[in-house]
């Protein structure tokens, strides 16, 4: 669970104290968490530490990609273009969720797709890892991010997209990467390397899941 230490950081004027906490909660709250649940097949309890460890590992992740203002220019474009919606009715967490499980098909709810962009090649790594700190299967873990990675875009796109700042939205995410654990390495660049060593591995991940989970 959440601790209230972790939701309660300094905000800023764009309030991102911590995005990913922000969006952990809202999942927590309705029926984002049971939902996940059960398309996954797990209980409230495996699926509560599964997104708690995702979560950091996804913004971490898109973090380092908009690290460079390419990067980050590139990142807003595909939020402004795939991922704001027409309505303006903020973030529709349900409505992102039922898309997602009903294999809609668009672009916007593709999984697969943007974590393509996210991890690169890196991408049944990053599943085989997020296994090793849940104890899940990394297929199970695979399907997870799948389907937190659309909600994570759209997240972004509501907070961000409409100012149309990639310079507030790099700054944003590398706060991110330092919430996820400090000196969040790239996946696309090789590692996401915790502890150091040059490699990305289970003692990597477990600090990554530490900011959801521990507090």
């Amino acid at each position: 669970m959440l601790g209230r230490s972790f939701l309660h950081r300094t905000e800023t004027a764009v309030n991102t104290e911590s995005l990913a906490a922000s969006l952990f909660q809202q999942l927590q709250q309705g029926q984002g968490l049971q939902q996940v649940s059960q398309q996954l097949g797990l209980d409230s309890s495996q699926t509560t530490q599964a997104v708690g460890s995702a979560l950091p590992l996804l913004l971490g992740a898109m973090g380092q990609n908009a690290s460079e203002p390419q990067g980050a220019q590139s990142l807003l474009n595909a939020l402004q273009r795939d991922h704001l919606g027409g309505g303006g009715g903020g973030f529709d967490l349900g409505g992102i969720l039922g898309a997602v499980m009903g294999g809609g098909g668009s672009g916007a709810t593709d999984g697969a797709g943007i974590l393509g962009h996210v991890f690169g090649g890196q991408q049944p790594q990053a599943a085989e890892l997020l296994g090793q700190k849940t104890g899940l299967d990394s297929g199970t873990t695979g399907k997870l991010l799948a389907i937190l990675a659309p909600i994570v875009m759209s997240f972004l796109a509501q907070r961000f997209a409409q100012q149309g700042n990639a310079g507030e939205l790099s700054s944003a995410l590398g706060q991110e990467a330092q919430h996820a654990g400090g000196g969040l390495g790239s996946l696309l660049g090789g590692a996401l390397d915790q502890d150091g060593d040059g490699q990305f591995g289970a003692s990597d991940l477990l600090k990554l899941g530490a900011g959801l989970l521990k507090r």
